[in-house]
C-alpha cells in the first residue's frame, strides 16, 4: 500500500501543474516579445517598412486583436497546436510593435522599468495566489477602472497634458497590479478545483489562456512604469 505522505505529495504535484504551465508559457511569451522587439529595433529595414509604416502597423494591430479574441473566446474549441501557435504569434507581433521603445527611451529607463515591473507583478501574483480573501468582488471594479483608464488615455491624446499622462500612468500601474492579483486568484481557484482532473490538452489550453492574461498584466505594468521613468529622465 502506498504511503499516505507519498499520495499527498503526488496530489500536490498534480495540482500545481496548471500554475507551472501558466508561468512557463507567460515567460516564453515575454522572452519572444523581448527578442523580437530587440532584433527589430536593430534592423532599419524592419523599422522603415514595418514598424513606421501606418498601413502595416494597422494590420498588425488588427491581427493582435483577432488573436486575443480567438484565445479569450475560443481556446477550449481550438486544437492545442493552434492555441500555442496563436499565443506565440501574438507574442512575436507584440514584440514588433514594441520595438520602437528602444528609440523612444534610454536603455537605462527600459531596464529599470522591466526590473520594477517584475517586482510589482511578482508582488501582485504572489498575493493573489496565496491570499485567503475572496477577490471575486474586485473584478467589476477593476473592469470599470480599466474602461475609465482607456477613456482617459483617449482624452489625453487631444489634451496632450504631461501632468494628466503622469497621473494616468500611476493609476495604470495600480490598476494592472490589482488585475494581476485578481487573475492569479482565478487561476489558483481553477487549479485547486480542477487541476488534478485535467487532461494534458486541457492543462495546455487553460495554461495558455492564463498565461495570456498575466502576460498582458505584466506588459501594461511595464509600459506604464516606462512612461513614468522616461518622464523622470526627461525632467
Amino acid at each position: 500500500m502506498k504511503d499516505k505522505s507519498l499520495v499527498l505529495h503526488d496530489v500536490s504535484l498534480r495540482e500545481n501543474v496548471l500554475l507551472r504551465n501558466v508561468y512557463l508559457w507567460m515567460v516564453l511569451g515575454l522572452a519572444i516579445t523581448a527578442g523580437v522587439a530587440f532584433a527589430a529595433s536593430h534592423s532599419m529595414a524592419v523599422m522603415r517598412y514595418v514598424v513606421l509604416n501606418p498601413m502595416v502597423t494597422l494590420v498588425v494591430f488588427i491581427a493582435q486583436l483577432v488573436m486575443v479574441m480567438m484565445l479569450s473566446g475560443r481556446v477550449e474549441r481550438m486544437q492545442t497546436g493552434t492555441a500555442i501557435a496563436v499565443f506565440l504569434g501574438y507574442s512575436a507581433l507584440t514584440g514588433l510593435t514594441l520595438s520602437s521603445i528602444f528609440f523612444a527611451y534610454a536603455m537605462a529607463d527600459i531596464s529599470l522599468a522591466f526590473i520594477s515591473a517584475t517586482a510589482v507583478f511578482a508582488g501582485g501574483a504572489v498575493y493573489g495566489t496565496v491570499t485567503r480573501r475572496d477577490l471575486r468582488g474586485m473584478g467589476g471594479y477593476l473592469m470599470m477602472g480599466l474602461f475609465g483608464l482607456i477613456i482617459a488615455s483617449v482624452v489625453n491624446l487631444f489634451l496632450r497634458s504631461s501632468g494628466f499622462d503622469f497621473m494616468i500612468s500611476i493609476i495604470g500601474v495600480l490598476l494592472f497590479t490589482g488585475l494581476t492579483a485578481w487573475d492569479s486568484r482565478r487561476i489558483a481557484d481553477i487549479n485547486s478545483q480542477f487541476g488534478p482532473d485535467m487532461t494534458n490538452e486541457e492543462l495546455t489550453k487553460i495554461g495558455i489562456l492564463g498565461a495570456l492574461e498575466l502576460y498582458l498584466d505584466f506588459l501594461n505594468i511595464f509600459l506604464y512604469l516606462l512612461r513614468i521613468f522616461g518622464r523622470s529622465s526627461d525632467n
